[in-house]
């Protein structure tokens, strides 16, 4: 397999997840066994069999490969893929890729798929993705995945097989779903992102937006240009309720080394040790 772009991976609660995340560099991820694809800033080649993308906004460094994963599915002859985004930017996205399509002299066959917050898209019949309103410098979205279980109604629950049986073959809705939020997806987002989806601190995993973890960086200025301090965490530290908190999309100001040692004499725990930098 070529590897053109660096990929970092996690596994937790039986999810791969796959990707990288640099401020105005690019960020790509997958989680690999629900088969489904955030933002598109690089390509890995390895992403290119997943058909399902999701894009939170349409800044460069989270669209500028676009071009590239459906050009590449095309000549590899893979289906079209299905691409969810911001309802606003669809008309201007489809634009681009006709440019492309010009300069490149190939096809770029897609689905584009306009997205509202509070937009349910059913990924298989297992689990469901959820748009949720974020607040960044442009429209932008981020994204739960709810894993739907049924289980027997209370009413029901006790009564001997065939009895259950019955109730069912003559129509009774014996189950009710419950929806568990199994990963989340903020994209870039300023604290109210967070703070207005509570959904967010209780999925089990987490990726979330790290920009910034100097002192010294003005919060009222990262939060105007839709972006997250270390200090929103800590402040916050007691909201967290997931498992895994993966911190992304760091500034390039900072080397990994300076990234590690300012987080960890902000937060010292890494709330509880649940935070995960991807470095």
């Amino acid at each position: 397999m070529v590897e053109n772009l660096p990929v970092l991976s996690h596994v937790h609660n039986g999810l791969t997840i796959e990707g990288y995340s640099r401020a105005a560099v690019q960020t790509y991820w997958r989680v690999n066994e629900l088969k489904v694809l955030f933002d598109c800033g690089g390509q890995p080649w390895d992403f290119m069999g997943t058909p399902t993308m999701f894009i939170s906004h349409t800044h460069l460094d989270h669209v500028a490969a676009l071009p590239a994963y459906v050009s590449r599915r095309r000549m590899m002859k893979m289906d079209p893929p299905v691409i969810y985004l911001p309802d606003s930017a669809v008309d201007a996205t489809w634009d681009m890729l006709q440019l492309f399509r010009r300069l490149d002299r190939g096809a770029m066959p897609c689905e584009l798929i306009g997205l509202l917050p509070g937009d349910e898209t059913s990924i298989s019949r297992e689990y469901i993705v959820t748009s949720l309103p974020t607040r960044h410098t442009i429209d932008s979205l981020g994204f739960v995945i709810h894993q739907r279980r049924h289980k027997l109604k209370p009413e029901f629950q006790g009564l001997e097989g065939d009895k259950i049986r019955d109730l069912k073959l003559a129509g009774t809705e014996i189950t009710e779903e419950t929806r568990v939020p199994v990963f989340a997806y903020t994209g870039d987002t300023s604290p109210p992102g967070l703070d207005n989806n509570p959904v967010f601190y209780e999925a089990k995993t987490l990726v979330s937006e790290l920009t910034f973890v100097a002192p010294e960086h003005r919060k009222e200025k990262i939060h105007k240009h839709g972006h997250m301090h270390i200090d929103d965490y800590r402040q916050r530290a007691d909201r967290f309720q997931n498992e895994l908190i993966i911190a992304s999309h760091l500034s390039t100001r900072y080397n990994d080394a300076q990234v590690k040692r300012l987080a960890q004499k902000a937060l010292p725990d890494a709330l509880g040790g649940r935070m995960k930098l991807w470095l």
